[in-house]
C-alpha cells in the first residue's frame, strides 16, 4: 500500500491548498489520536516552528485529538528535537510538530514522534492514512481530551542541549548565528551564552512570514558576510525547525552537512569512540565517502531522507548519520537530528583540539557536485521512467566513468526531479548535469502538455 499524505517527513503542502487544510488537520489529529493514544487521557504534546499558520493547524490538531480522546499539551514555538526530547522526557505517547522546516512561511506541515522520541514508522504512517477514509468521530463526552501549556519548555530544551555538550567553556569564542526567523530563535542563542560564548544572533526576529526568508541554512549569504565583518571564530545556521545546522568558517567558507559529519566521525575515531559505519544518503558527496575508508571506516548510503538515515544506522549498528543538507544524527547524543546539539558537537571538537573549523574540514576533499531542480507538474515518475531521460543518465555516466557519479530522483517535499552530478572536474559536472536537466525538462513538458 502506497503512501497517500505521508511524504519522507509528514505531511507537508502549501497553506490552504489540500491537504494543509483546517479540515484535514482535523481529522489527521483525531486520526493519529486513534492510533498514537492507545486509550483515553493519554498525552499528545504538540510544537510549531513561527510561521502565522501554525496558529490555525495548532488549534484544528488540537480538537481532533481531544476528539479522539487523549489530552494535549501544547508546547509553543520549539525546534522539532525539543518536541522528541519532551515527548520521551514527559511521558507522552506522540510529539507533533508543526513545520514545513526549510521551506518558505506560505508552506507548512505536520510530523510526528513516537513515545521514544522517534519519528513513526512507515507501517504506522500508514494506519493513520487508512482511518482518514473513515468518518470521524468522536469519543463519549467524559472521555473528551483536555488541553493546557507547558510550563517552561523552552527552558527543558536548553537543558537537554547543554547535557549534550562534553567540553570545556567556551569562554572567548565569538560566533555568528543564523537562526531562520524559526523556531530556535529563543533556545540557540541561550545555550550558546550559558556555555560562555560572545553570540552575534542574526534573522532572530520572527514576525510569522519572515521564517527561512533569505536566511538560514538554505541561504547562507548573510551570515558568511557576517562572519568576515564581526571578525568571527566561525558561524552556525540553523533551519526554520532547527533540526539542520551547517557552518561557516572564520573566512566564510560554508562547511557542509558532509563536511560536519566527517569532522564528527574523525575525532569519534581520534578518541576511540565511533561505533559502527557511518551512514550518508544518495547524495552525500564521494569525497566524504574516500574521506571516511582511507581511515578505514565503513561508509553507507541510505535513501535521502533522515528517517532513512536512521533506520539504517539501527539496522548496522552505527551512531554517526546525515545529510548534506546539515540535517545529522548524533545518536549517542539525541534521539533525532538536532541543530544546536549538531553545532554544540563540532564546538566540542574545536575546544578539545584546539584547531579551527578551516583546519578540521580542511581532512576531507569535496568531489565538485552539481544539483539542478526541475519542475515538474503532477507526479515525477513518468518523467523518471521516459526514455530520453534514461538515454541522458545512461549516456553521462558512460562519460564520467570511475570520475564520477549520477543521481536522478523525485523530490519527497516539493513538485522537482533533482538532478545530481558529481565529478573529479567542475566543468564535466557542470556539462553532464545541464544536458540530464534538458532532458528533464523536455520530458516535463511533454507530459504535461499530453495530460
Amino acid at each position: 500500500m502506497s503512501r497517500k499524505y505521508f511524504g519522507t517527513d509528514g505531511v507537508r503542502g502549501r497553506v490552504g491548498e489540500k491537504p494543509l487544510t483546517p479540515d484535514f488537520m482535523l481529522k489527521l489529529g483525531w486520526a493519529a489520536g486513534k492510533v498514537l493514544g492507545g486509550k483515553p487521557g493519554r498525552q499528545v504534546l504538540i510544537g510549531k516552528d513561527t510561521r502565522r499558520s501554525g496558529y490555525l493547524f495548532e488549534s484544528a490538531l488540537e480538537a481532533g485529538f481531544s476528539a479522539a480522546g487523549m489530552d494535549v499539551g501544547l508546547l509553543g514555538p520549539l525546534p522539532t528535537p525539543g518536541v522528541s526530547v519532551l515527548t520521551k522526557n514527559l511521558g507522552a505517547c506522540a510529539g507533533v510538530v508543526i513545520s514545513a522546516s526549510h521551506n518558505p512561511h506560505y508552506d507548512n506541515g505536520v510530523k510526528f514522534f513516537g513515545p521514544d522520541g522517534g519519528k513513526l514508522s512507515d507501517e504506522v504512517e500508514l494506519r493513520i492514512e487508512a482511518l482518514l477514509d473513515e468518518e470521524m468521530g468522536c469519543v463519549a463526552p467524559e472521555q473528551v481530551g483536555a488541553a493546557r501549556r507547558i510550563a517552561r519548555s523552552v527552558e527543558q530544551y536548553v537543558s537537554h542541549c547543554l547535557i549534550a555538550y562534553r567540553g570545556p567553556r567556551l569562554d572567548g569564542m565569538k560566533i555568528v548565528l543564523d537562526c531562520a526567523n524559526g523556531a530556535g530563535y529563543q533556545t540557540a542563542p541561550e545555550t550558546l551564552q550559558r556555555l560562555g560564548v560572545q553570540v552575534i544572533a542574526i534573522h532572530a526576529k520572527p514576525d510569522g512570514f519572515n521564517i527561512n526568508e533569505g536566511c538560514g541554512s538554505t541561504h547562507l549569504e548573510s551570515l558568511q558576510k557576517a562572519v568576515v565583518e564581526h571578525g568571527a571564530d566561525l558561524g552556525i545556521a540553523l533551519d526554520g525547525d532547527a533540526d539542520r545546522c551547517l557552518m561557516v568558517d572564520h573566512q566564510g567558507r560554508v562547511v557542509d552537512g558532509d563536511e560536519i559529519l566527517f569532522i564528527l566521525a574523525n575525532d569519534r575515531l581520534r578518541q576511540h569512540l565511533l561505533q559502527g559505519p557511518v551512514v550518508g544518503t544518495l547524495m552525500s558527496n564521494l569525497g566524504l565517502q574516500n574521506a571516511l575508508q582511507d581511515k578505514g571506516v565503513d561508509f553507507h548510503r541510505a535513501k535521502v531522507g533522515d528517517r532513512y538515515v536512521l533506520e539504517m544506522l539501527r539496522a548496522k549498528g552505527g551512531v554517526l548519520g546525515g545529510e548534506t543538507s546539515g540535517h545529522t544524527l548524533c545518536l549517542d547524543r539525541s534521539a533525532t537530528g538536532d541543530g544546536t546539539v549538531t553545532a554544540l558537537q563540532v564546538l566540542e571538537v574545536l575546544a578539545q583540539t584546539g584547531r579551527t573549523l578551516q583546519e578540521l574540514a580542511s581532512g576531507m576533499q569535496k568531489y565538485p557536485q552539481v544539483l539542478i531542480n526541475v519542475p515538474v507538474t503532477g507526479k515525477a515518475a513518468p518523467v523518471l521512467e521516459a526514455a530520453d531521460v534514461k538515454a541522458s543518465v545512461k549516456s553521462a555516466e558512460a562519460t564520467l566513468g570511475q570520475r564520477g557519479r549520477v543521481l536522478l530522483r523525485a523530490s519527497g517535499t516539493e513538485p522537482l526531479v533533482r538532478v545530481m552530478v558529481e565529478a573529479d572536474a567542475q566543468d564535466l559536472a557542470d556539462s553532464s548535469a545541464r544536458m540530464i536537466a534538458d532532458r528533464v525538462r523536455q520530458a516535463a513538458s511533454s507530459i504535461a502538455a499530453a495530460a
